[in-house]
């Protein structure tokens, strides 16, 4: 399940579509047009439905719990780096890789050369949130529209008459990562598990309409069994039986040229191996700041400390983890293959990409929960990039 394919050498991934690619299909496919990345059919509308964590190496080895979504499949491409929701979402709803975009990761620093705050407190981009997951709204201190300044192809695709409609839990709306990711006005219908999905796709869909509809909807229970109990565990099994059936009942209920896509934005591996940057003696010894999750970390050193720091962690992280400088980062397009002059003062001065089932936690820093989560996700593995892209039509 933890399987590596050529971790050191990113750049051979490129023979992939990625997330980033899905949504220009979907356009293409309301044109007639078939993309080559990503085969969407020509379709009036179309619902792209995104599970959290629905990695293929995963569905694989579970089709038997998951014949639908087995069937279904029609191609495979990969999440992006970091493969982690934040970055991942933001890369599906624009259209464009982290390298534009921006949202490098969980958590990040926006300003490499700032000397005093904001600037130099860490942006946690799912949860909007300084510092920490659970620390203070980041809300006053960054604009999510300003951190993520691509406009990206949805709002094209509606000011061309495309009726949008979110169809996701109602916690989400109007928080700062939708702000930065979601960057088209549409009708937001709330929906907290997938009889609530189903419903409200079903009469959004019931509705006649000249023009064509795009629906997004979002359910992210299959993540969070995993992070909580393992992906593959018993609960997370169970969760991938719950997906299925929801997927089969959205896709006997399509109508007639609509066309239902079904992708992850990140798959999983089980942490088998924890690496404490805490504790561990003066592994944080020239660091200003660690970003990121526990299998890819952004290390912002300070000045003149970055070479010594990063003798030290490839020593002491061994075969546990591939700790590169940002310039190979940027030369190795890690992050795209554009990656704009604001965007990559974003980017730590080393990133460290954990290997196998490795996690590098921060036991003193951290909040708890996640330190101690049996599930992670972010790096180069098969496991975590790759996602499977699931067509029906009606």
């Amino acid at each position: 399940m933890n399987e590596v394919i050529d971790e050191l050498h990113p750049w051979r991934w490129s023979s992939y579509a990625t997330l980033a690619d899905v949504l220009p299909a979907i356009d293409d496919a309301f044109t007639g047009q078939l993309s080559p990345a990503v085969p969407v059919p020509a379709s009036k509308d179309v619902v792209l439905l995104l599970i959290d964590g629905l990695g293929d190496t995963l569905l694989s080895a579970h089709a038997e719990v998951a014949p639908t979504l087995t069937s279904l499949r029609s191609t495979i491409i990969r999440a992006g780096f970091p493969a982690t929701t934040a970055s991942s979402i933001t890369s599906l709803m624009s259209g464009a890789t982290c390298g534009s975009h921006g949202v490098i990761g969980y958590s990040f620093r926006t300003d490499r050369e700032a000397t005093r705050a904001p600037n130099r407190q860490l942006l946690n981009a799912l949860r909007w949130t300084l510092d920490r997951s659970d620390g203070r709204s980041a809300l006053d201190t960054y604009v999510p529209e300003q951190i993520q300044p691509v406009t990206g192809l949805l709002p094209e695709m509606a000011g061309r008459g495309v009726d949008v409609t979110y169809v996701m839990p109602g916690l989400y709306r109007g928080s700062g990562f939708s702000r930065a990711a979601f960057r088209a006005d549409g009708t937001y219908r709330s929906a907290q598990n997938p009889a609530e999905i189903l419903a409200e796709v079903r009469e959004t869909l019931s509705t006649p309409t000249s023009g064509n509809r795009f629906v997004y909807a979002y359910w992210p229970d299959l993540d969070a069994a995993g992070h909580l109990f393992g992906p593959g565990s018993a609960q997370w099994v169970k969760t991938l039986g719950v997906v299925d059936r929801l997927v089969a009942d959205l896709a006997s209920a399509l109508p007639r040229e609509t066309t239902l896509v079904v992708t992850g934005d990140h798959g999983m591996i089980q942490a088998e191996k924890r690496f404490d940057l805490d504790t561990t003696d003066e592994m944080l010894k020239g660091v200003e700041a660690v970003a990121g999750e526990m299998r890819v970390r952004e290390v912002y050193t300070r000045p003149g400390a970055r070479d010594d720091v990063q003798t030290f962690w490839t020593d002491a992280l061994g075969d546990d983890a591939h700790v590169v400088a940002r310039e190979q980062v940027l030369d190795e397009e890690w992050f795209g293959i554009e990656v704009t002059d604001v965007v990559a003062e974003r980017i730590g001065d080393l990133v460290a990409v954990a290997r196998g089932s490795t996690i590098l936690t921060r036991s003193l820093t951290d909040p708890e929960i996640e330190v101690n989560m049996a599930g992670h996700h972010g790096a180069w593995s098969a496991a975590e990039q790759l996602v499977p892209v699931l067509m029906a039509q009606g």
